[in-house]
């Protein structure tokens, strides 16, 4: 193992993936230095993880020294703005990620999934297919599980890697994966990119260094993503839920048909799929795609499509309680996604109490306003963006020019209370739903954090005993 032995390499950011990349470093022989903002107080566990190995870790700052290094190791967090950042580029210090340097090492080919909602769904779904689809090993990580450069040397050249990639990690990549996934392109991250063309520019990077023997799959109903067709070398494939498509795959006469080399092939029916919502369609049909392009027979893809009910955090159901129905959405990190999951919903238009704010990613909020008026009972707002979601809702319902459109406002402070108001104001038959429409950052750690504790306050409530007793009010109530 000689391919860092003995050089210095500084990584910054102690989050998930800096702590796996610091312990193959150390393997690998090298001299690790990993620096962080954040204080003891918020960093022990990471600190206490990196315990007997000979790791220098340096708190509360970036001082100039820590660029003493050979390479400069960003984590997916870091802004390449970030005056560390460009204190370096000034010194000439190379930098890297995690994500590239598994890209280098790597020896399996790499399927890359991106887009700015879906691209977990279908990174976990193709994942699933694989397994069940091929006896070679499938490793699936990225921008979610465990990072992967920790396990890179235990991937042989016959397995297949199935990596989610977030625009943060495509940003600074000089490589493209041999199969590239495409699932949206709508604005997102503005706060991190500052525009929607950088944050377009970054993503693009998943297809920018496609060779001829590459694919990619695109979305052919997004306009966006269709423009994309032009900047790979290699074999375009368009998956749509609008359209037949040339070559890809595409619904007809209710059913998800494959088109490839000719050949068309029926995989399973609309009404099979465990998946709920339209956007959840285009992530199976992407998924699909996928699995046809590199092989895959027609079996597996339909056995895994009509069994696989979804990710953690992603409009999962949680309970019924009282006749009530909790749904937790916590990866609605922006509009877009919100919208997504009340059109999920539609049986339920008029019967949502939806728990929405956060911290704001500068994005639009009128159409996420618009079908809070046509589709929400109840909004309880909590968090920091409390306030901008009122204002967007009100000035919505005045542009509706006396429709009748209405609904009821109450705004919390935290997540708790927003619980306490729902599980007050909800009737039987009604629907929460927790999609925030924002990040977590101004009260969890992660959107994951702030789903699993709406989980545990969920799970919590008192069941009433009319409903706890009387198997008939909870079918009456369940719909």
């Amino acid at each position: 193992m000689t391919r860092f032995a003995n050089r210095r390499v500084t990584i910054i950011g102690m989050a998930r993936e800096g702590m796996a990349l610091a312990r193959f470093l150390v393997r690998e022989g090298a001299r690790v230095l990993i620096s962080d903002q954040r204080g003891i107080a918020d960093l022990a566990d990471e600190v206490g993880q990196l315990a007997g190995l000979p790791i220098t870790c340096v708190l509360r700052g970036h001082p100039p020294d820590i660029l003493e290094t050979d390479v400069l190791f960003l984590s997916p967090g870091v802004s390449r703005q970030a005056d560390i950042v460009r204190q370096a580029q000034n010194k000439g210090v190379p930098l890297s990620s995690a994500t590239e340097l598994f890209f280098e090492f790597c020896p399996a080919p790499i399927i890359g999934i991106t887009g700015s909602s879906g691209k977990t769904t279908t990174t976990t779904l193709v994942g699933e297919i694989l397994k069940t689809g091929r006896r070679r090993k499938v490793w699936v990580g990225g921008n979610i599980g465990q990072p992967l450069i920790e396990y890179v040397d235990d991937i042989r050249p016959v397995d297949w890697v199935v990596l989610e990639l977030s625009s943060f990690q495509l940003e600074p990549l000089r490589r493209s994966p041999h199969v590239a996934v495409v699932t949206n392109l709508r604005p997102n991250h503005l706060d991190r990119h500052g525009t929607f063309e950088a944050y377009r520019e970054a993503k693009a990077n998943i297809l920018r260094y496609q060779s001829a023997d590459d694919v990619a799959i695109l979305n052919w109903d997004d306009p966006e993503v269709r423009a994309f067709a032009e900047l790979t070398e290699g074999r375009v494939l368009w998956f749509s839920r609008r359209e037949e498509v040339s070559e890809g795959t595409f619904i007809a006469d209710g059913w998800i048909v494959s088109q490839m080399d000719g050949q068309r092939t029926r995989i399973c029916r609309l009404t099979e799929i465990a998946l709920p919502g339209t956007h959840n369609l285009e992530n199976v049909l992407a998924a699909v795609c996928v699995a046809r392009a590199i092989g895959v027979r027609r079996a597996p893809i339909a056995r895994t499509v009509s069994t696989f009910k979804g990710v953690e955090h992603r409009l999962e159901f949680v309970r019924q309680v009282n006749g009530v129905r909790w749904v937790n959405d916590s990866i609605a990190t922006s509009p877009d996604r919100t919208v997504a999951a009340l059109r999920a919903f539609e049986q339920d238009r008029g019967r949502i109490v939806l728990l929405a704010g956060g911290r704001d990613k500068h994005l639009p909020l009128d159409e996420m306003a618009r079908e809070i008026l046509g589709r929400v009972k109840h909004l309880v707002l909590f968090g920091e963006m409390a306030p901008l979601i009122e204002s967007s809702v009100q000035r919505a319902a005045t542009q509706a020019n006396g429709s009748g459109q209405h609904v009821s406002i109450t705004r919390c402070h935290t997540l708790e209370e927003a619980v306490a108001v729902a599980a007050d104001v909800a009737e039987p038959g009604d629907l929460v739903l927790l999609s925030p429409g924002g990040t977590s950052f101004d009260a969890f750690r992660d959107f994951e954090a702030r789903g699993r504790r709406f989980k545990e306050l969920v799970r919590r409530l008192p069941a009433r005993p009319e409903y706890a007793n009387n198997r008939r009010l909870l079918r009456v109530a369940s719909g």
